[in-house]
């Protein structure tokens, strides 16, 4: 299953170390199947995105992913991939960048040529460059953002109704970036999100931030010393304040950090698909 990363750090940039393969493979490991791409996205001083990704086909790319690299930004966006749809290629590995927003995406859903067709009723079949239904799904958000004048809530709440509507879903977990704000999804119940809004330590030596998930590592001491919201997969240290998002769930986290929670989405898709209806390969992506 893809592990997703989402934090927010509010106004002012700071500085985390991200390892994105952290744990050392074991025999264990070694004998499912590898991850198939990991990429951080971030933003420069100017608001500007960037993306530091490669595709993990082959033993010898994973350097990339276990490297640490120091970056700093007001929010950060990290996913390792396992691949339900689309090759082991740097255009199907997220997160992806569309209109300067980041985006990445855990779970699979079926019917993508219809898809195809409402992204070029909306002109926006130039966005996807790749095979993924994700990099679909966060054109779609991007298309419709742009119908509502900007309004990326209201962007992700019409796509999300439209795939839960028209097409057979999985699961549309999602987290989705700009320089200022961060919205995640949990959609339908499949897959858990966990949010966290991290205060700092109250007193003493500040206590850095050292959150690890079975794959993804980011350390920051700066986020000892300064409020923050985290959006991950799995819970990924031992506070008490973590909570698991209900099924349906919209998150925004604003720029002074204010965490909003709405369910604007059907409880159920009109096709849910279930574990059994995926493709092999699909199946195999989608396991915890």
């Amino acid at each position: 299953m893809c592990r997703l990363f989402g934090l927010h750090a509010g106004s002012e940039p700071v500085r985390a170390t991200f390892w994105l393969l952290d744990a050392p493979d074991s025999l264990a490991d070694q004998s499912r199947r590898e991850p198939d791409g990991a990429g951080i996205g971030t933003f420069d001083a100017d608001g500007d995105a960037h993306v530091a990704k490669q595709p993990l086909a082959a033993w010898e790319d994973h350097a990339f992913a276990r490297e640490a690299r120091v970056l700093k930004s007001t929010t950060f966006l990290a996913h390792v991939r396992y691949a339900s749809t689309g090759a082991h290629t740097m255009v199907n590995t997220h997160p992806f960048e569309q209109d300067g927003r980041l985006f990445a995406h855990n779970g699979t859903f079926a019917d993508l040529e219809r898809l195809d067709g409402r992204l070029a009723e909306l002109g926006v079949s130039n966005l996807v460059k790749g095979q993924t239904d994700s990099e679909r799904l966060f054109a779609l958000i991007t298309a419709e953002s742009r119908r509502a004048e900007g309004d990326v809530g209201k962007g992700i709440t019409r796509a999300i109704n439209w795939i839960a509507r028209e097409l057979p879903v999985f699961s549309l977990n999602l987290i989705l970036t700009t320089a200022t704000e961060l919205w995640a999804v949990r959609y339908p119940d499949t897959h858990e999100l966990h949010i966290l809004e991290r205060l700092p330590a109250s007193s003493g030596e500040a206590a850095p931030l050292d959150a690890r998930s079975s794959r993804i590592r980011a350390l920051s001491k700066d986020l000892g010393r300064s409020r923050h919201v985290i959006i991950a997969t799995e819970p990924m240290d031992d506070n008490p304040e973590w909570r698991a998002l209900e099924g349906g769930s919209l998150v925004h986290v604003s720029p002074d950090l204010g965490v909003t929670i709405s369910y604007p989405f059907p409880a159920e898709p009109a096709h849910r698909l279930e574990l059994s209806e995926l493709s092999p390969s699909a199946a195999a992506s989608q396991k915890p």
